[in-house]
């Protein structure tokens, strides 16, 4: 701070209010060049402001609340780069964030978000803003006993956001004499509130008996674990204020918690775009109703051109303030030189979720393969093809159906996949995602410790009496005696052998038919989760086949995918070699 107090805001005249409406308007109108996740966050805040008004209103929008938060923060002084010694100035997109958060009470004045997840590319000043938010819940927010923590898996990490906050505490001597701030090297605290705040690191069980009133995870795609993020949201519970403050970029696991979040928020907002006809878009996903969540997710949209200008404005809000054109240009003209250098890029300058470091599958155009409205019912007694993979222990045992229809003439391929898991496997914790796959359907939990593969033969069984099952490949290994009981009750069971001579030229294919809008699948998370795991090693021939950069990154659905079609190939060209006879 610089010493100055400012008086209450009025609502027609506050700066920040009518920059942070003056921001949801050009999102709006196209003015500011946003992806459909910010357009989704700036239209839930006005239609929010438009409906909850009066008395009977479950929120109210409190403007003094949500100027005070945003005066406190241009109060503080930069403490790094150029710009280190002058007060802080704060972008319209983040006067929008902190004006949102903050301004929405409930009719007692208690906080309406309780979490609240920002995706930005790297460089947008995500612990500037972290860090002014540490010191008002700390000093300002008018809370006892407030317990504000910046926390990680490792305390160097977790040091960042209190570090900065740490060194704007030091820099500002105004703040600390008017709320009685003391500065110690591990602690920051407020004697006359018993209020603190600390860097934790830690796994997730020695964090037990927190009594968060703010917590601050930065980065939260680096968690290895859910164990930091559960127990920190479980101990904000205790607190009728509390509020869970996760800004992070883009990351590469999609089994991870953070993608967990990620998605439940893009469920939030394509609640918003699903009431404006998708705003322009394609809603993809399913969509939910939370309104202690505040969601806001900066990146391209799917049909983007990454290495064009136009697409790091759009995913970089501070662009050419605190992200520079020059720089984050030459990395781009890199990343399209090197392929290896691709998907760095992506994530960290444009938020783009990928899993591997050198990835074989297009997954924004995988993504625009998905159609949640694809049913099985739709394909009973059409010509259908099964890939099998079966596991043993940890990994996953895939089962695929793959589906062949002409439109316009031309081949299109349709997908659905079941998926098993022993309890064990799901239990151990070393996948975020499963459980919650498990609880909607998307992954089918088997008892014990290794996969009972009855319910393996019982769902064939069915499939074979709702399809046309032209045939089923499989891998010969660990299934020969599960086959010979099929192929005994008239199953055709074909063994695929996992090389290149025979996943080749099926990967290859299913590659072109994503790229081409031909294969079609239902959108279910566990096989986009594998689609992105999976790399593609090249032999002396220009064979392929897939593999995995990791165990954890289990890609069995892809492989079970690759057989699938690899039998519709086969019968495709008998098809054709028929026709050629006739």
């Amino acid at each position: 701070m610089k010493g100055r107090e400012h008086p209450p805001a009025k609502a027609a005249t506050c700066p920040y209010l009518r920059r942070a409406n003056d921001y949801i308007t050009h999102v709006l109108q196209g003015k500011i060049v946003a992806c459909k996740w910010v357009k989704a966050a700036c239209q839930r805040q006005r239609d929010d402001l438009r409906l909850w008004k009066g008395k009977s209103a479950p929120y109210k929008f409190d403007r003094a609340k949500a100027a005070r938060v945003c005066r406190f923060i241009e109060n503080l002084t930069h403490i790094k780069g150029p710009l280190a010694g002058q007060c802080i100035r704060l972008e319209d997109w983040q006067i929008f964030i902190l004006t949102t958060v903050f301004g929405w009470v409930t009719p007692s004045g208690q906080r309406r978000y309780r979490r609240a997840y920002i995706e930005v590319p790297r460089g947008n000043a995500k612990s500037t803003l972290s860090s002014g938010i540490a010191l008002y819940m700390l000093c300002a927010d008018g809370e006892g006993g407030a317990e504000c923590y910046s926390l990680a898996t490792t305390r160097q990490q977790a040091r960042i956001v209190f570090g900065d906050a740490q060194a704007m505490a030091r820099a500002n001597p105004s703040l600390r004499a008017k709320f009685g701030l003391s500065v110690t090297a591990h602690n920051l605290h407020v004697l006359q509130t018993a209020s603190k705040f600390e860097a934790l690191s830690a796994e997730g069980s020695t964090l037990d008996g927190l009594n968060t009133h703010l917590g601050i995870i930065d980065e939260l795609h680096a968690h290895k674990t859910r164990a930091v993020y559960d127990v920190v949201e479980t101990s904000t519970g205790k607190r009728a204020q509390s509020l869970l403050w996760v800004i992070t970029t883009a990351g590469t696991d999609r089994a991870g918690i953070c993608y967990e979040v990620r998605s439940f928020v893009t469920q939030v907002l394509n609640h918003t775009l699903m009431s404006h006809a998708g705003l322009g878009y394609k809603i993809e996903g399913q969509a939910l109703q939370d309104e202690s969540q505040f969601g806001l997710i900066y990146t391209i949209d799917d049909d983007d051109d990454w290495t064009s200008d136009s697409a790091l404005i759009k995913a970089n809000p501070n662009w050419g303030v605190s992200v520079m054109p020059d720089i984050v240009g030459s990395l781009q003209q890199k990343a399209m030189q090197m392929a290896s250098a691709a998907n760095n890029f992506l994530t960290k300058h444009l938020n783009v979720w990928v899993n591997a470091s050198v990835a074989w599958m297009d997954m924004r155009a995988w993504d625009r393969c998905a159609d949640i409205t694809l049913t099985r019912d739709d394909f009973a007694g059409e010509d259908c093809h099964i890939g099998l993979d079966l596991a043993t222990r940890s990994d996953i045992t895939a089962k695929v159906l793959l589906f062949a229809r002409r439109m316009d003439d031309v081949l299109h391929y349709t997908v659905f996949g079941d998926y098993y898991l022993p309890e064990s496997a799901i239990s151990d914790g070393r996948n975020a995602q499963y459980a919650g796959w498990v609880r909607s359907q998307y992954l089918t939990e088997t008892a014990g410790n290794v996969t009972d593969y009855e319910v393996i033969a019982d769902a064939l069984r069915e499939d074979a009496s709702r399809f046309h099952l032209i045939d089923l490949g499989f891998d010969p290994w660990n299934a020969t005696h599960l086959a010979n009981i099929l192929q005994d009750e008239g199953l055709n069971m074909v063994e695929m052998r996992q090389g290149a001579r025979t996943l080749s030229e099926p990967m290859k294919h299913l590659q072109a038919l994503v790229m081409e809008g031909r294969l079609h699948h239902d959108g279910n998370p566990a096989l986009t989760w594998m689609i992105s795991n999976t790399l593609a090693r090249r032999d002396e021939n220009d064979n392929l086949r897939p593999v995995k950069e990791r165990d954890e990154c289990k890609i069995d659905g892809v492989v079970a995918l690759i057989m699938a079609l690899g039998r519709a190939m086969a019968a495709q060209e008998h098809d054709d070699i028929a026709i050629y006879q006739l």
